[in-house]
């Protein structure tokens, strides 16, 4: 099957997100000018830089009361900060809840019974028992073709890994089992892993 994606493709469902898999879901806190924090899960979400640790995550779409785009958005452009908080299977209810579209006023850590920490570096809430969390400040928001298609980077100002996932020295996903977005309404988890040496090793 070949389609050009400005013509269709004929099927029952889109299947682009499909073929994008599996997908790491950056579980995106942020807080408004008022102080009213936010939380919502972004599948559009990667590292993309080292030294400084940096990362991205995309956001579509528009909301009846915000402007540009969706809540995160709004609220990262007038603060400059943001959190990454890693999805655990065990959240996967919470993670589901907190996608609803809610009014702005709404606090979804209170919405999906999730418990709001202040993080060390930012003005800003993760979430309590979270396997691990990335603080960031805002470098740029990059806006995409089509509407309220805008890419968010962000530099890594803390790191926070649970101690329960800690195994040796380094951390272990799978005493978590992270949740990965795969296309349409399916999900799947990280429960094994191998490792391949590379060449130059």
């Amino acid at each position: 099957m070949f389609y050009r994606p400005e013509d269709g493709h004929g099927l029952p469902h889109n299947p682009f997100n499909a073929i994008i898999t599996p997908r790491p879901i950056g579980w995106i806190s942020s807080r408004d000018a008022n102080g009213v924090n936010n939380l919502a899960p972004y599948s559009f979400f990667n590292g993309v830089a080292y030294t400084p640790p940096q990362v991205m995550f995309a956001s579509t779409g528009t909301k009846h009361d915000q402007d540009r785009g969706k809540d995160s958005i709004a609220n990262i452009e007038a603060t400059g900060f943001f959190c990454v908080n890693v999805v655990a299977h065990a959240h996967r209810d919470a993670m589901n809840a907190s996608s609803e579209g809610l009014a702005k006023h709404v606090d979804e850590f209170d919405h999906a019974g999730l418990v709001p920490v202040e993080c060390e570096t930012i003005p800003c809430a993760r979430i309590q028992g979270a396997p691990a969390a990335l603080e960031c400040k805002l470098t740029q928001i990059v806006t995409l073709p089509g509407e309220a298609n805008r890419v968010v980077f962000g530099e890594v100002t803390g790191v926070h890994l649970h101690d329960d996932h800690m195994r040796d020295g380094k951390f272990d996903v799978t005493s978590f089992r992270p949740l990965a977005r795969l296309g349409y309404r399916d999900y799947s988890v990280v429960n094994n892993l191998f490792s391949l040496s590379r060449p130059d090793d």
